[in-house]
């Protein structure tokens, strides 16, 4: 018998209840808002997002049952909406800040473009994805996963029975927000805690440093100890393996060496990094995003052939249940929605596209929804190689451009745009079959659910937008405070294959560092992306994975603390919280005055103390023991069962 006639879900398809309703779109709709903007600060502060879906629909519970009694379909409709908003912005933040570091790309980084290439991307994600649900989600249930939407499942049906699984997340939302307003706003602590060795020491630029902010030691947990254990490894071999070795060669060297432009002894560990580790890191995050694509060619090719097995199948035989269940956006809706988003953004005036990259971005995004869909359903979206399918995408659009001699520094914006579409709808495709997955779980309309992530789409992006803008308005994309250490690397790629200078030597250094791994059995793209993002990055990512380690060896397994357990709740709201917060000091640096002496203020300068920083060593001493005193209060809550 077929899948379809086995499985039931929690509400059957013959059953009609109250789903798409005006309550359950704007609950979503303004939850997509709050998420995506925190994620456009996550992602260019760390590189990395999670998935949103499984605090969302804790969150819909919740208010749900304090505005009235609402369905479980109800509920999946507002973390459907929701959970677009983060993956959006999650494609938007690891490659459009990237037209800040190429030629001419600056005209292009305003509203309106943010806005057409998010709406684009999101909207195509979904589209591509349809024709693509039977295959992946109903035919291969049982053997695709869906970690995240399996769990989002498991989190609608337990609050539908009842509980306050809600809780967790506004505790953790609460600690964070008090944590990092006295941190960052009144500058009680430092929030960097940083120890260097002296240069002509026995070990020259030796450093040790943690941002010490609880959305970092939330992702930590979120990940598991594994992947951020092997994240921290590769900061650990940039910062206290190639750095002091730099230091210890050109110290002895009086003449620059290329690419740098100033001698190594001039040079401090930052400047290093940027002159030369970070192209050791853009190599091998190159390489674990290629090899990650290379290990899911079956699955790649399995894809293909189910999803054009079952469209031919529909077109032989159009006799489709009336269940409810069964029901998808017409082929017609797909086709016609994705020729018109093309030709709209071709034919849009003062966007860097024209034909041939709107027949990459069609080409090319089909090809990684694909990808990223069946990738999700194996390891979740929040693991998903979204960077290395873009790596790849720029790659290949820049070798068709340097073959047909569109070389100069007007085509870097082109070729990014192909890879931003490309991240943005590969991002938002795999949140969307998650999706998918629960409400196929929990007996949702697939129709409904795919225009509700449209909606969820059209909302999230008029925020990230603006959120994007503020950001580097207040604080700056590209400084040390909002690396975008993803976008860095797209237009580093950029700029060196089309303009084939390039600095290779370093470039496959870093491919061959990330081999090694590889040949060890490690997942060399966890490993790369360490390499790549500053220590202070990873280190509280590991600390907060190593906490995930320690309760799950106090648990009988590693799935007593499961997807919807006490310390993973908690760690949500800790990201969400401190995400937010981060916004608010985009808005109090933002936030300039002319004071009673003519000079320029931003109201930071009025509420911040500095008394962390006058504390000089002691400072960093007493962030550590605040950072510490976080992490204690998220082992013992890990510890505790969740209430559900």
């Amino acid at each position: 018998m077929s899948v379809e006639k086995d499985f039931k879900p929690y509400i059957s398809g013959k059953e009609l209840i109250p789903e798409f309703t005006p309550k359950a779109i704007i609950l979503g709709s303004l939850f997509g808002i709050i998420f995506g903007a925190a994620t456009v600060y996550l992602g260019l502060k760390v590189g990395l997002t999670v998935s949103a879906s499984i605090p969302i629909a804790v969150l819909a519970i919740s208010v749900f049952k304090r505005l009235g009694k609402a369905t479980i379909l109800e509920s999946n409709i507002v973390q459907t909406i929701g959970s677009a908003g983060e993956s959006v912005a999650a494609g938007v933040v690891f490659t459009v800040p990237a037209l800040l570091f190429l030629a001419g790309g600056v005209n292009y980084f305003q509203y309106f473009q943010i806005f057409v290439l998010a709406f684009v991307g999101g909207i195509l994600g979904v589209l591509f994805m349809v024709p693509l649900r039977r295959s992946l989600i109903v035919k291969e249930h049982g053997k695709l996963p869906y970690p995240e939407g399996t769990a989002c499942a498991d989190v609608l049906v337990a609050g539908e029975k009842g509980g306050n699984l809600a809780l967790r997340v506004y505790q953790g939302l609460g600690l964070a927000f008090l944590y990092k307003v006295l941190m960052s706003i009144f500058g009680l602590w430092k929030d960097v805690p940083t120890y260097i060795m002296d240069r002509k020491s026995v070990y020259p630029n030796f450093s040790v440093s943690a941002e010490i902010t609880p959305e970092l030691l939330g992702v930590g947990y979120v990940i598991g100890q594994r992947i951020a254990g092997v994240m921290v490894a590769g900061g650990i071999l940039s910062y206290w393996v190639l750095i002091p070795l730099f230091t210890f060669i050109g110290d002895s060297l009086t003449a620059a060496v290329a690419p740098g432009t100033v001698p190594i002894s001039q040079l401090d560990v930052n400047g290093i990094r940027a002159n030369y580790v970070r192209y050791i890191g853009a190599g091998a995050v190159t390489f674990g995003g290629v090899v990650t694509l290379l290990k899911t060619l079956p699955t790649i090719v399995s894809a293909f052939r189910d999803s054009f097995r079952d469209l031919s199948q529909k077109s032989d035989n159009q006799s489709i249940s009336e269940d409810r269940t069964q029901k998808d956006l017409p082929l017609t809706v797909v086709l016609a929605g994705s020729v018109f988003l093309v030709l709209f953004m071709t034919l849009m005036p003062n966007l860097p596209v024209n034909f041939l990259s709107a027949i990459l971005i069609v080409f090319f995004g089909f090809f990684f929804v694909t990808v990223a869909s069946r990738i999700t359903g194996l390891i979740g979206s929040s693991s998903s190689p979204v960077s290395g399918m873009t790596i790849a995408t720029l790659m290949a659009t820049c070798l068709i451009f340097v073959g047909m001699g569109w070389t100069a520094d007007s085509y870097q914006p082109i070729a990014l745009v192909v890879g931003s579409i490309v991240c943005i709808a590969s991002a938002n495709a795999g949140a969307t079959s998650q999706d998918l997955k629960t409400g196929f779980l929990v007996g949702a309309t697939p129709k409904y659910q795919q225009y509700g992530l449209m909606i969820g789409v059209l909302a999230s992006v008029i925020a990230i937008g603006f959120t994007t803008l503020l950001l580097h308005k207040s604080i700056g994309i590209g400084s040390k405070d909002l690396p975008a250490p993803q976008a860095n690397l797209m237009a580093t790629i950029i700029q060196g294959m089309l303009s084939q200078s390039l600095p290779w030597s370093l470039v496959l250094i870093g491919m061959a560092c990330a081999a090694v791994v590889e040949l060890c059995g490690v997942s060399s793209l966890a490993f790369a992306v360490g390499a790549y993002l500053p220590l202070s990055t990873t280190t509280p990512i590991y600390i907060g994975g190593l906490i995930k380690g320690l309760i799950e060896r106090q648990s009988k397994s590693a799935e007593a603390e499961s997807e919807i357990g006490s310390g993973a709740l908690f760690s949500s709201g800790l990201i969400a919280g401190g995400a937010i917060t981060g916004i608010l000091v985009a808005v109090f640096i933002g936030t300039t005055f002319t004071g009673s002496d003519g000079k320029a203020a931003n109201l930071m300068s009025m509420v911040n103390t500095g008394w962390g920083e006058s504390l000089g060593a002691y400072g960093d001493l007493l962030g550590l023991v605040m950072f510490v005193i976080l992490g204690l209060i998220l082992y013992r809550v890990a510890l505790q069962k969740s209430d559900n």
